[in-house]
């Protein structure tokens, strides 16, 4: 027999940002119901932003301790892939156990609901018979799923995805990684900083398509360097296993190969998990890959409906969801609170160089039909740059009419850090005349940002 539940907000994935909506609109005093079918706190903690950054940490230091020749001594390496699998499921995910997120939910006075969700009509959701209708509004945040491609014999074989890959407990001796993104290729150098032979292929002519080209080709070259052997270009036939190892026929410049590697990764882009959720109820299409949402995440065409994170097709980044909840929570309430402004969405690739960006590409804005400038500096001709051996980048892309920079990216050392200035220029429009006015820190890295500047007025 079914039942109604009448409460005032129903929250419908609790990734990073549908955890703040929930835990903040109960803090304000409203009745709050959070649903999720899978683990407590999204993909971040236990399949993506943390266990992976572990391996990479691990990663990079082997890769520092193989480096010292010449500059401090010498040393002898033995990787070792057990430490970092004991914290990723003891430290980090718990043995990918949601009981102590779920104890801070209903800590916080929200009543947790483990179930598959669907929209039944205007502020109506379903969980297993029953109804929760909400007073306020329904917000969700249902987040993404790994993209599996259409390659023949594919789904057959028992590839992984980033859910398993930070499962492993063991590194094997050769890894194909399908798919150049920026899970595709912290994995890539993760596995082989521990020795593993590892193929990158991408099917676009460059790894980190979104990114800029000079950026993708620093990159592509450490890898290299570091024994990944990276294709682009490559159209992916088949895939087939047998005997315990994966072969992947591919094609390239009318020439056929077969790789053949232990352990098959496929990290080809994610896909939205909004198909089966009951959209047509609130009239909103229900073959939708993203939903619209004006500037306070009110989703466009529906009564009572927000939506934050991946969805809302703003950035699938944890800190867009998080940025969005802090709107939304506000607008939960009937309060004037901030509205959204994604000009200068920073984003971080956490390789070793870090490749980060922010705002718009060279190419970006010159589509949008601005007057571009760009002014760019090797980060390794910087004086830290020079004394750390490091290897990167730093461009910039002004708006030329205006006067101020609409993107950023930056690739070297601690480079998701030297962007957050390139953030604040980008989002505060600060003009690049007051830029070049400024001080930089001597030697620090972020000094070859003052030295792009310059070169946006040479």
């Amino acid at each position: 027999m079914s039942e109604t539940h009448e409460v005032d907000v129903v929250v419908v994935g609790l990734g990073p940002g549908g955890e703040a909506v929930a835990s903040g609109a109960a803090e304000a005093g409203l009745e709050v119901v959070g649903i999720d079918r899978r683990l407590v706190g999204g993909e971040c903690p236990y399949y993506g932003c943390i266990p992976s950054k572990m391996m990479l940490e691990a990663a990079h230091r082997l890769q520092t301790a193989g480096s010292i020749q010449g500059v401090a001594g010498s040393a002898d390496v033995h990787p070792d892939f057990t430490p970092v699998a004991t914290r990723i499921r003891d430290e980090a995910t718990t043995d990918w156990d949601d009981a102590s997120a779920v104890e801070r939910l209903t800590g916080a006075g929200i009543t947790f609901v483990r179930g598959e969700a669907r929209l039944t009509g205007p502020k109506q959701v379903e969980v297993d018979g029953t109804t929760y209708a909400a007073r306020v509004g329904v917000v969700l945040n249902v987040g993404t799923q790994p993209a599996t491609p259409s390659i023949p014999g594919l789904a057959d074989t028992p590839f992984w995805t980033n859910q398993e890959v930070v499962k492993v407990t063991e590194v094997p001796a050769s890894l194909i990684v399908v798919g150049g993104g920026p899970i595709g290729v912290e994995m890539a150098q993760a596995f082989a900083g521990f020795g593993c032979r590892v193929t990158l292929l991408e099917g676009g002519d460059r790894i980190l398509g979104p990114d800029e080209p000079e950026a993708s080709q620093a990159l592509a070259g450490v890898l290299a360097e570091q024994g990944v052997q990276v294709l682009d270009g490559v159209q992916i036939e088949r895939v087939d296993h047998a005997d315990g190892s994966f072969t992947v026929t591919t094609t390239s410049g009318g020439q056929t190969q077969e790789l053949t590697a232990d352990k098959l990764l496929v990290a080809a882009g994610r896909i939205t998990q909004l198909q089966g959720l009951g959209l047509e109820t609130v009239g909103v299409d229900p073959e939708a890959h993203r939903l619209d949402v004006d500037e306070r995440c009110r989703v466009v065409g529906a009564e009572g409906l927000w939506a934050v994170g991946d969805v809302t097709g703003k950035g699938a980044y944890t800190h867009v969801s998080m940025y969005q909840s802090a709107i939304v929570v506000p607008d939960l309430q009937g309060e004037d609170g901030p509205t959204g402004d994604y000009r200068a969405v920073p984003h971080v690739t956490y390789t070793d160089p870090e490749v980060a960006g922010v705002g718009m590409t060279e190419q970006a804005a010159r589509d949008a039909g601005l007057t571009v400038n760009v002014g760019s500096y090797d980060l390794g001709a910087s004086t830290r740059g020079w004394i750390a051996g490091a290897s990167g980048l730093v461009k910039l892309v002004e708006d030329a009419d205006r006067g101020v920079l609409v993107g950023g990216t930056v690739v070297g050392p601690a480079a998701g850090e030297i962007v957050a200035m390139l953030t604040v220029a980008v989002h505060a429009e600060v003009p690049v005349e007051r830029l070049l006015s400024m001080m930089y820190a001597f030697p620090a890295l972020h000094r070859a940002v003052e030295n792009a500047v310059k070169d946006l007025r040479a």
